[in-house]
């Protein structure tokens, strides 16, 4: 049961840093429509993935109580939570390349709205 939870955090985490690569490249493209397409499925994954691990600590106390060396596993854990903290580091990498353009737009929003003397849009009927 824990290998198996393992292996299907992995797999999910491995998707999700393959759709942030995708994401950088995206972004890097100005390839806006296609970010948003993947945005369900990414937060689908993070819930799955933090399900999991639920799971898994719940699996892995089951065991300590049943007097079994987690140990056993140490391995597989070791090598998911490398996987993880890959995925951090991807992640990082994304905000790196998105908060600079979220504040370029916010800048160019409040150069407009300076302009037009603090509102956005000058109607004029």
């Amino acid at each position: 049961m824990i290998e198996n939870i393992v292996e299907n955090m992995k797999t999910l985490v491995n998707e999700l840093k393959e759709s942030i690569n995708l994401d950088i490249l995206d972004i890097k493209e100005a390839k806006h429509e296609e970010l948003l397409k993947r945005n369900d499925k990414k937060h689908f994954i993070i819930d799955e993935i933090t399900r999991l691990k639920a799971e898994l600590n719940k699996e892995l106390v089951k065991k300590i109580q049943e007097g079994i060396d987690v140990n056993i596993y140490r391995n597989s854990v070791d090598s998911l939570e490398n996987d993880l903290k890959d995925l951090y580091e991807l992640n990082k990498k994304l905000a790196s390349i998105v908060m600079p353009v979220q504040q370029l737009y916010k800048d160019l929003v409040s150069e407009i709205s300076a302009a037009n003397g603090g509102r956005i849009f000058d109607i004029k009927a």
